[in-house]
């Protein structure tokens, strides 16, 4: 039976990692307030990644080797990563007022 690896964003902009055999459902659980005790405050919820494993063994697998990775892998993985410069850094348009 498949199973489901998702990221959410949360109204918060925080990301959760979980697994389901039902995607659609889980989500929808999430939104309604009934789904892990993290989302129930930081609902509506958005769906921004999820990938289709063959089996819980597997997607439970893939859940915590998610989970390790660090916001900005995670961001990358869904697609959300800013542009980037040569040194890595995210790049931010700066400006500071003039000293006369």
């Amino acid at each position: 039976m498949p199973a489901f690896v998702y990221l959410l964003r949360c109204r918060d902009g925080s990301l959760y990692c979980g697994w389901t055999d039902d995607l659609e459902r889980r989500v929808t659980t999430h939104n309604a307030g009934k789904g892990a005790r993290y989302t129930r405050s930081r609902k509506p919820v958005r769906l921004v990644w999820s990938e289709e494993l063959a089996d819980r063994s597997a997607a439970l697998k893939r859940e915590l080797a998610v989970k390790r990775l660090t916001r900005a892998q995670k961001l990358a993985l869904a697609g959300l990563t800013r542009a980037r410069t040569a040194t890595g850094l995210a790049k931010r348009q700066r400006t500071r007022p003039s000293r006369a």
